[in-house]
């Protein structure tokens, strides 16, 4: 059955729109660069240069955040404990690893969503590009094949931190493609606004204790 989106106050976050793709592999997929209005590092933006299939929907969105990329990346690193900032999330706990890549977690998902639980792997966490990639593997969902990545840089004009979130997941049987971004954009842009609370929260107690 269709899953319906679920509602959510709106927040100001900017999508990115995908680009023509520019290659296509011998495999039918077709590769998504990023563009956006916001300068993006060329060592940053290739991170987010998705291979998507013809039963696929890939996007992305920047978020802004009045914090060092040091108090940011604090939060956003901790793969055990994704729920800080993810409040669709309700518990986490490692099934296999240490934290290091390859380590494997499993997520419970707040009720009211289509999902209960997910397996997830650890793909990439690299401490000094500030760069956190993770897939789903497994769980009770309509997600499949879901891959997300994260990454982290100064903002230009040196206040701040630029997060760029992207993500490439499989259109489940009996949805469309407009329905499944949106259920999804849904999530990631309430999940980038927590990020930014939290964090400039985090700031600012850092601030006025020193």
């Amino acid at each position: 059955m269709p899953f319906s989106p679920p509602r959510f106050s709106s927040v100001l976050l900017q999508r990115i729109n995908n680009t023509i793709p520019t290659t296509t592999t011998t495999n039918s997929k077709h590769w998504f660069p990023l563009t956006c209005t916001t300068p993006v590092p060329d060592n940053v933006a290739r991170y987010h240069a998705h291979a998507v299939g013809p039963n696929q929907c890939c996007s992305a969105f920047v978020q802004q955040i009045a914090a060092p990329v040091s108090t940011v990346w604090s939060v956003v690193r901790r793969f055990d404990n994704p729920q800080a900032y993810k409040h669709f999330l309700k518990s986490c706990h490692l099934i296999d690893g240490d934290g290091n890549v390859g380590t494997l977690r499993e997520v419970h998902v707040i009720s009211g969503l289509p999902a209960a639980n997910s397996t997830e792997r650890l793909e990439i966490l690299d401490d000094e590009r500030h760069v956190i990639s993770f897939s789903v593997v497994g769980g009770d969902h309509r997600l499949a094949n879901y891959r997300s990545v994260t990454t982290l840089h100064p903002a230009p004009n040196g206040n701040g931190t630029v997060v760029v979130e992207s993500y490439v997941v499989d259109i489940p049987p009996g949805n469309t493609k407009e329905e499944t971004c949106v259920f999804v954009h849904t999530i990631v842009r309430c999940n980038l606004q927590s990020l930014a609370q939290i964090a400039e929260n985090l700031a600012r107690r850092s601030k006025s204790s020193s």
